[in-house]
């Protein structure tokens, strides 16, 4: 029963150290594209923990799901476990309390998904009413649309038909190439699926506000994906065209002036772009994200390490 007892600590743990450490770091300004994948990692290695604490805690409890868990092992495996030489109520509590969790996870997702699918909708009738059809226009095809607008602003709607909409005020606005500097970085929100990190971040901070892990994980999900469609933008037409197209769409909302607190990441954003600090090297890259890899792997290691020392 010691095995369960370890994954909780060892989720614990993570939730609560993981985020003060990458707080600490300052390459993930510079490789936002590994930073999102070792957020990714944390975060699965944190659901793994409880997960697997949760199947080896109802094992404990109940006779029928140790032998469905079970079923395909070698005779000695449950034996290694010692499954049932400390279960119970505390077991079975564990275990309940855990799929409880996993199933309000379940429930916060599908809202998010749920309520992002119905804006999309509500925002896509709303831009054909605006925006209709022209005479031999493909419903299904990606457009451009201009909207009428005394506001500088521009933003990509996903779904079967990907739309990128401008203002007038948008378009008088930028300059050259920063149109398209625009929809590149819009272009690769749509191409890494940032909205489905959106999402999951979302729905465990909303769920369970109190774990750190998923508070922060939710704050970097959104300051992380701006910077990888920063850049790649920045890496078709280059980082002062695409913040000077920021400073446009954003001056008139005094994003940078003293009291600019809320959008502070736009200003990140643009010193970032014109600060150009270099990337790490392709092998610190690949270090970091190896590295990355081996944290999930770290709760799996931990529940097997029995079986495997069983069957040695």
């Amino acid at each position: 029963m010691m095995v369960p007892v370890a994954l909780l600590l060892l989720g614990a743990l993570t939730a609560l150290l993981a985020p003060r450490l990458l707080a600490r770091a300052r390459w993930p300004e510079r490789e936002p594209v590994v930073a999102l994948w070792v957020w990714q990692c944390v975060v699965a290695a944190v659901l793994l923990c409880f997960g697997l604490s949760m199947l080896l805690s109802a094992a404990a409890a109940w006779h029928a799901v140790r032998g469905r868990l079970f079923a395909a092992a070698p005779h000695g495996v449950v034996d290694a476990y010692a499954l049932g030489a400390s279960g119970g109520p505390w077991a079975a509590g564990t275990a309940l309390v855990l799929a409880g969790g996993a199933l309000w996870t379940a429930a916060m997702l599908a809202r998010e998904v749920l309520g992002a699918r119905a804006r999309r909708r509500a925002r896509g009738s709303e831009l054909l009413v605006r925006a209709p059809l022209l005479p031999g226009e493909e419903p299904t095809g990606a457009r451009l649309v201009v909207l009428e607008g005394p506001r500088p602003d521009a933003w990509w709607l996903s779904g079967s038909a990907p739309r990128l909409v401008v203002t007038t005020a948008a378009l008088g606005r930028l300059k050259g190439s920063q149109l398209d500097a625009v929809l590149a970085h819009e272009q690769g929100h749509a191409a890494a699926r940032h909205d489905w990190l959106l999402h999951c971040s979302r729905a465990l901070a909303g769920g369970f506000p109190q774990v750190p892990v998923f508070a922060a994980f939710e704050a970097q999900m959104h300051r992380l994906v701006e910077l990888a469609a920063d850049d790649v933008a920045s890496r078709r037409y280059g980082r002062l065209t695409i913040a000077l197209a920021l400073v446009g769409l954003n001056e008139d909302r005094g994003v940078f002036g003293p009291s600019a607190a809320p959008q502070a990441h736009v200003q990140e954003r643009v010193r970032r772009l014109l600060s150009a600090a270099p990337r790490l090297s392709a092998m610190s890259r690949l270090r970091l994200t190896a590295l990355a890899a081996l944290v999930p792997a770290v709760p799996l290691l931990v529940a097997f390490v029995p079986g495997l020392s069983a069957l040695g």
